[in-house]
Parts: C-alpha cells; sequence; structure tokens
C-alpha cells in the first residue's frame, strides 16, 4: 500500500500539515470530483493527500517553486549536511556558531553549488539559521548569523511523494484558465498569505496580487486556506455592504518613502492625498 505523507519530505514555508487530517476529511466527505487542480502547489502536500485518498482522479500539482528540484537533490543535500554536522559535532546546541567556522560551511556551500550547479538552500537554512528565517542563495546565507540547528539524520528518500501527480510549472492564473470551466473540477487554492513572509517563493506578491486570487473562488468548487492576518474573511464581507463607494483613492496622488529597519529589513511608507473638490484625474493609480 503507498504511504501517505502528512508532512513534506523537505521544508516548505506554509506548507498544510496542521491542516492535513481536517483536509482528508473535507476531501471525502463533500468532493467526489475526478479532476483537482492545485494552484498553487507549494510542496505538493495537497496535491499528494489528494492522489493517496482518489487514486483515481486527476490530480494536477503546479509546481511553480520547483520544489522537485529539491526532491531529485536529496542525496546530495544529505551528503553537503553530513559534511557540516561533522564540522558542528563540538559545539553547542543551538547556538552562534564561531565566525571561522561560519566562513568554512560558507566555502563547502560555495563548492558544492559550483561542482553540481545546485544547492538547497531553503533545507540548508533550517539546519544553520535561527528558526523560521531562510536564505535562497549563497549571499543572502552569508549575510546570517549561523546557528548549530544542524538536523542530526539524513532525510529520507521519498521517490514515490510526487507519483501520480501530473506536474506543471506556471502562473496559476494560466492554469485557472485552462480547468476553469470544465465540468466538477475542484480548485485547490492556497496562496501566499497576505502579511506573511513569502521571501522563499519564486514570485512577487502584493495586496492586489492577493486580492485577484479571489476570483478563481466565483462559480467554482474549491478547497481554500487563509488566515487571520490577511483579514480577508472580513474585508471581503465589508466590501458586500459597502458595494458603492467605488475607490476612494481614485484621483489623489501618492508619495512613496522607502524605510530600512537593517540590512536585511525594509518597508514603505506611502502617503496618499486628494481635495475633495478636484475632479479624479484618468492617470491617477
Amino acid at each position: 500500500m503507498r504511504k501517505m505523507y502528512l508532512q513534506a519530505p523537505l521544508p516548505f514555508l506554509g506548507q498544510k500539515r496542521m491542516f492535513a487530517k481536517e483536509f482528508i476529511k473535507v476531501l471525502r466527505k463533500y468532493f467526489d470530483s475526478t479532476i483537482f487542480v492545485d494552484l498553487f502547489g507549494g510542496s505538493g502536500l495537497l496535491s499528494h493527500i489528494t492522489k493517496c485518498q482518489r487514486p483515481d482522479a486527476t490530480v494536477i500539482y503546479n509546481d511553480y517553486d520547483n520544489y522537485q528540484r529539491r526532491l531529485e537533490n536529496i542525496p546530495r543535500t544529505n551528503i553537503l549536511l553530513g559534511k557540516i554536522r561533522s564540522l558542528v559535532v563540538s559545539t553547542l546546541p543551538k547556538k552562534p556558531l564561531p565566525k571561522e567556522l561560519k566562513e568554512y560551511i560558507l566555502h563547502l556551500i560555495e563548492q558544492e553549488e559550483w561542482e553540481y550547479g545546485y544547492v538547497d538552500y531553503i533545507t540548508l537554512s533550517t539546519s544553520l539559521l535561527f528558526s523560521m528565517k531562510y536564505a535562497t542563495n549563497l549571499e543572502e546565507l552569508r549575510k546570517e548569523t549561523f546557528y548549530n540547528t544542524v538536523r542530526k539524520h539524513d532525510y529520507a528518500s521519498c521517490q514515490d511523494y510526487l507519483d501520480g501527480l501530473e506536474v506543471v510549472s506556471c502562473d496559476y492564473r494560466e492554469l485557472f484558465d485552462k480547468y476553469k470551466d470544465v465540468p466538477n473540477v475542484v480548485f485547490l487554492i492556497d496562496p501566499p498569505y497576505l502579511s506573511t513572509e513569502v521571501g522563499t517563493y519564486t514570485m512577487t506578491w502584493g495586496l492586489s496580487d492577493y486580492l485577484d486570487v479571489l476570483q478563481t473562488l466565483v462559480s467554482t468548487n474549491y478547497i481554500y486556506f487563509t488566515s487571520n492576518k490577511s483579514s480577508i474573511i472580513e474585508l471581503c464581507a465589508w466590501i458586500d455592504k459597502n458595494n458603492n463607494i467605488g475607490n476612494p483613492f481614485a484621483g489623489s496622488e501618492k508619495v512613496e518613502f522607502n524605510a530600512h529597519i537593517n540590512y536585511n529589513s525594509s518597508y514603505t511608507d506611502i502617503m496618499l492625498f486628494k481635495k475633495a473638490d478636484e475632479p479624479a484625474r484618468k492617470d491617477a493609480s
């Protein structure tokens, strides 16, 4: 019998492991469709569980972040982590690593990337950085303080994890347009959350992008994920009650100021202004 994973084999920010059992209940109770489309595939966990629960169904996994490549490189990642593990064995767990040791580890990683053309920086981050911090390339990693959080055991081989899935890699809008008119299709919709770190995703993501996703919920079968940080449910309820006001910022002018908290964190202050007695400008943003 095929093994069903209840969490992704490799680290992935935002994977739905906490929802796995409830997701299974929803699949069993409410959906008997034969086509499921995972618009924001991420770690593939939702697609994997769906295929395990519904082996008769077609499950399309949108691997936009190339998680498949990370899985394929587990053997190389384990070798590199083994080398790092041997270097930190005499250091205290969860404590910062000496600067000299950090530099040597960076050298190992750089050499690995030069020789083999690929390094799984996200997986490495969980063994070198403070909890929930991730780097996606060598330069980002170089800026961080290293800790001894190195995984004690190798990652298991998971060659069967994506078995049976139709793996694609494209913009979710393209995938949605392809299947939106297919009878009884079910969309699995787990976009990057608003007001949540999205630096490990291979996309830029803002409020308008987040709101655009709501169009995939209109007259479709879906399982949609969000969080209370986005307040999206409250926002939609408010818009429903006040749908006659239009865009109150139409015609206003905007001034932006980029501020830096530190070398790795910044934000944008925005000022919008408009005189109430002036007509809206055609080029207003």
